[in-house]
């Protein structure tokens, strides 16, 4: 694309009078650059793109968009922001993928990764090529591919899509984290559908307040259009029975449609029965009503799976076959998953790493443990420090036996860490060991048949970060070892 055309994306009043030249890519790390890139310097938490703009021309970048003036062989655009530039940028570079993709937005505290996975099912099983775009990984088609952030960057994003789209994908299901929203990562994405989960404590180290929270969540719908196109309408789902649901359908002008187990809502679970095999229970909806019975556990899993159908109704998906999708669903790596060696006694590992997820987590594990529960559970560094005494807290509260252990303790002491969890349980009954394999094996040793170990925060993470060094880490491989040395 030549630069003169990108520049009138951009901002049309900007003024490039010299010769025209061919961009064959578009990037914001001076490593990827090659002969005929256009550079886009973007601040980050740690690094600053403008002060690698020498070393991106040095490498061929033929142009540079920076926020300020730059003293380079090239020509440079300075713009007010960077990062809002480059969604204008490589949306038009890309050809507006997103326009041509029925794309899903899940948006929330916990569930994202579970209702994401679950649409994309039900949109497979329908016929539909699927893409999807999360915490775990990138699919495209049968493809998958490993992420950084569970909502890239702009340019990722754009690139991501346009890949997409020339893969015969159709339908599209992404996450959409409260840091993409804020910093406008998910600018030019034409979402079609935007799915709300809930709201609970979390992320507090960067939005300070949930207001802040709760306004960063909300951006999804009040940037989901505006227009009525009755040909290809758009929609909100939201959940009933949270209370950020009232001030997201005053922000959207979409059709929108509810979800939820205790208020009145378009797609409601009522007389919901759950066993250690699954959970049953009556679906509400505008064209009628039907019996689920689901291999998926857990109060929070039925609010996963309303969420999923109403997005799925919206899809135009036929009722008929998103009951049979829903009810074939096994679960997600990480989610609540089972390890299985064979012992008298279970083993959960679940992805809960927030006040809200722990708590519903350690719910359902009472509903199914037969004994004790031993619940080993730790809290991330450099991460929401005033959520580490409320997890200890219900830790507590929970399990019989609660263990407070290393969590990615990243650039903090994992004992400072540790500390901060114990000041929420003064005078309760906790062990506190450092290292999490130790922690996870003590559980194993002491389970006996019918009690149920929860080992929280990680899920389906394969590694454990200390200070900047990243090691192989598995809860899962690391419990089943324990559980077969017993």
């Amino acid at each position: 694309m030549k630069l003169h055309t990108l520049l009138q994306k951009l901002q049309p009043y900007l003024t490039y009078n010299e010769e025209d030249i061919e961009i064959t890519s578009i990037e914001n790390d001076n490593r990827n650059v090659e002969e005929g890139s256009l550079f886009v310097c973007i601040k980050g938490y740690t690094v600053d793109g403008h002060d690698f703009a020498s070393s991106a021309v040095e490498k061929g970048a033929v142009a540079v968009i920076a926020e300020r003036q730059l003293n380079l062989p090239v020509p440079v655009f300075v713009v007010k922001n960077t990062r809002r530039a480059m969604a204008l940028l490589a949306d038009a570079f890309y050809g507006q993928p997103s326009q041509q993709l029925h794309l899903i937005g899940i948006t929330g505290t916990n569930g994202k990764t579970t209702t994401s996975h679950i649409i994309d099912k039900i949109l497979a099983d329908a016929g539909k090529t699927t893409g999807l775009i999360g915490t775990m990984y990138t699919k495209i088609g049968n493809q998958t591919f490993e992420v950084k952030n569970t909502t890239p960057e702009s340019l990722t994003l754009q690139r991501t899509f346009k890949k997409m789209k020339d893969s015969g994908v159709t339908s599209a299901v992404m996450e959409v984290s409260s840091h993409s929203l804020d910093e406008g990562r998910v600018h030019g994405c034409d979402y079609d559908i935007a799915v709300f989960t809930n709201l609970t404590q979390d992320h507090l180290d960067y939005h300070q307040t949930m207001d802040e929270y709760r306004r960063a969540k909300g951006l999804l719908f009040a940037q989901l259009g505006n227009a009525f196109h009755y040909d290809r309408p758009k929609y909100a789902i939201l959940n009933a029975d949270d209370a950020a649901s009232y001030d997201y359908e005053k922000s959207t002008s979409a059709y929108v449609l509810s979800y939820g187990i205790d208020h009145d809502a378009d797609f409601r679970a009522t007389h919901i029965q759950m066993t250690s095999a699954g959970t049953s229970f009556d679906l509400i909806t505008p064209v009628g009503s039907y019996s689920i019975q689901m291999q998926l556990i857990g109060k929070f899993s039925v609010y996963n799976v309303l969420a999923s159908i109403a997005a799925a109704f919206a899809s135009n998906i036929p009722m008929e076959s998103i009951i049979h999708s829903v009810e074939e669903v096994k679960g997600v790596s990480g989610r609540f998953e089972t390890v299985d060696a064979g012992q008298d006694f279970s083993v959960i590992v679940d992805y809960s790493h927030t006040p809200d997820s722990l708590e519903n987590a350690l719910k359902t594990v009472k509903q199914i443990a037969g004994q004790r529960i031993f619940t080993v559970v730790g809290c991330g560094g450099d991460r929401d420090r005033s959520k580490r005494p409320i997890m200890a807290k219900i830790a507590c509260e929970y399990s019989t036996d609660a263990i407070f252990t290393s969590d990615n303790p990243r650039t903090e002491d994992p004992d400072e860490i540790l500390k901060d969890m114990e000041a929420g349980v003064k005078g309760q009954s906790y062990k506190v060991i450092t290292d999490r394999k130790e922690a996870i094996e003590y559980a194993v040793k002491r389970a006996g048949k019918g009690d149920c170990i929860l080992i929280a925060g990680k899920g389906h993470e394969t590694y454990q970060q200390i200070g900047h060094e990243i090691i192989d880490f598995d809860d899962r491989l690391i419990a089943k070892a324990a559980i077969e040395e017993r």
